[in-house]
């Protein structure tokens, strides 16, 4: 693990030998399909994120994860033998790999019905309703019962395309959340309240979010054309939390600039892939910086960084309100909330220990599968994550442009 969201994996609902050797005695199993065996739902020492982690410490030895889908077996395998060999052995004993989801929804039976699909596979395969490309939709022809979890991005490609697979999600009434799990933060929540409390009205964003690349070692993530380009795939956190305080963004007035890989700014030292594989049109920016209007007349700005080396990322956002200026730092690691209210200079300092964001929106969905709609609030939905989408490719469409202009 990194620095960032320093999680403990002692899980205290695992520690009862007797329990996890019988996991039927404490209720109902809770099944689960996993799709995609990488690193957002398994773990990595990129970051924090790790959502079977975070489905065993909220479900416990009731956990069962009936399916792991992943076209490549060898990697799915792997990840199999690191549960089985661990203290959560009993929700993978009988887990089992498929290529794809339709396999496994032809040999599934009837006790292995999932509760919730999990899904965190490559963006590249999902979020449209192009054939190929529109897993969200077969998995809701073939499970309509079950809720889903989507990893964010929603998608790589077009925007309204995106939007259809909102569209029929919402006409299905599946229960669904997007991993948008800044939104989870006390620190947010807490100035979120402010603003409610105060009858505060925003009247800008600005948020900074800058990268420690050193450690982001897969040639994806380098390559726009198979990620997105970082504002797309990781910048779109802050995208969110923008969105999440200053309302939907008036796409039109999106403006961007970008230092780009081969202009003298972007010559970065410490690269841990060979970036001269990749095609020069598909390498990444170094550095974006965008501003937008809101449709309530606020404005918000983003600079988003490949800069930093070691393992922190440097990250802030700052809301102003009339007399209010409320700060979050340090979101992936302590989060701290800044407050500087009318009637004095001096700021306020609230910190976070050990809030874990990534439980937090598992938490939420899964008190809704369990309990109903009033359990807890599902803080991202499919639709409203198509407008951060919306709104990141805005981003990069614009940098393009104007970089195409500043070299004729």
């Amino acid at each position: 693990m990194t620095t960032m969201l320093g999680v403990k994996y002692v899980i205290p609902s695992w520690t009862d030998s007797s329990q996890s050797a019988n996991p039927g005695s404490l209720g109902d199993p809770f099944n689960v399909v996993v799709i995609g065996a990488g690193n957002v739902n398994f773990g990595s020492d990129e970051g924090p994120w790790n959502h079977s982690y975070r489905l065993e410490q909220k479900i416990g030895p009731r956990l069962k994860i009936v399916a792991l889908v992943d076209p490549v077996f060898e990697r799915a395998a792997d990840v199999l033998q690191k549960k089985r060999a661990s203290f959560v052995e009993s929700a993978y004993r009988d887990t089992v790999m498929y290529k794809t989801i339709h396999e496994f929804a032809s040999a599934m039976k009837p006790d292995q019905k999932p509760k919730l699909i999990l899904i965190g596979c490559p963006s590249a395969y999902r979020g449209s309703d192009e054939p190929g490309r529109d897993l969200e939709i077969q998995v809701m022809k073939l499970f309509p019962n079950s809720a889903l979890f989507v990893e964010k991005p929603v998608a790589s490609f077009e925007v309204s395309r995106a939007f259809a697979v909102a569209n029929a999600i919402n006409q299905s009434g599946v229960t669904c959340s997007v991993g948008y799990m800044l939104r989870y933060l006390k620190a947010v929540q807490m100035l979120k309240k402010i603003i409610r409390d105060n009858q505060l009205t925003v009247m800008a964003t600005i948020a900074r979010y800058a990268c420690a690349y050193e450690a982001i070692v897969k040639p994806l993530w380098w390559d726009k054309e198979l990620s997105g380009g970082p504002v797309i795939e990781q910048g779109t956190h802050f995208c969110d939390l923008s969105r999440y305080f200053g309302g939907d963004v008036d796409i039109p007035t999106v403006q961007a600039h970008s230092v780009q890989w081969n202009e003298a700014p972007g010559k970065l030292s410490k690269i841990g892939v060979d970036e001269s594989k990749i095609p020069a049109e598909n390498r990444i920016p170094r550095v974006t910086s965008a501003n937008w209007k809101y449709k309530t007349g606020a404005t918000g700005s983003l600079t988003h960084l490949v800069a930093l080396q070691g393992t922190a990322y440097s990250c802030e956002l700052e809301v102003y309100c009339d007399g209010y200026l409320l700060k979050l730092i340090d979101p992936y690691n302590e989060p701290i909330l800044q407050v500087r209210r009318p009637g004095s200079d001096k700021d306020e300092i609230y910190t976070f220990k050990e809030d874990d964001p990534f439980l937090s929106e598992i938490s939420a969905i899964t008190d809704v599968i369990e309990k109903g709609q009033g359990a807890a609030e599902i803080l991202s939905n499919f639709e409203d994550a198509c407008k951060t989408y919306e709104l990141t490719w805005a981003i990069r469409l614009a940098s393009e442009k104007t970089h195409q202009t500043y070299n004729k």
